[in-house]
């Protein structure tokens, strides 16, 4: 399970060191793709492959589904950690996240997010207002 918030920093070459904490579940090669809200989501293969089992079966027929695939799919890339258990996140998925040197990686659970330092702050302001509200919204799910 990943948790907590990790804060570093992009080197020159586009490069950032997977927090210690994330790594071990992480592994030395993992999927990086687009993900909501302007961040990117980071899978360990092992998940990967149950989300691509599962997206697979949406149906092909519906316009919702084959969009979602492709701009799901098309910006997934298999990134592998150095020895320092550095990553060089790609140019494309760096612009998509508007992420240009202080990162946050934030653990989700069986995933993790990765966010610009600034984007996360602002977006932690607004939902931290409303979080009382979003839990009330989740009763139905017996939490």
């Amino acid at each position: 399970m990943f948790t907590g918030e990790y804060q570093h920093t992009l080197d020159g070459k586009g490069r950032v060191i997977i927090p210690s904490r994330l790594r071990d579940g992480l592994g030395d090669r993992f999927m990086v793709t687009r993900g909501f809200e302007k961040c990117l989501l980071v899978y360990p293969n092992s998940e990967w492959v149950r989300l691509e089992q599962k997206l697979k079966h949406l149906p092909f027929t519906k316009s919702d589904s084959r969009k979602f695939k492709r701009l799901f799919f098309s910006g997934a890339m298999e990134v592998e950690a150095d020895k320092q258990g550095r990553v060089l996140i790609p140019q494309n998925l760096r612009d998509y996240a508007n992420i240009e040197k202080e990162v946050m990686f934030i653990g989700v659970s069986n995933y993790v997010e990765v966010w610009d330092e600034a984007a996360w702050k602002e977006y932690f302001g607004e939902a931290n207002e409303n979080y009382e509200e979003i839990a009330e919204e989740l009763v139905d799910f017996d939490l």
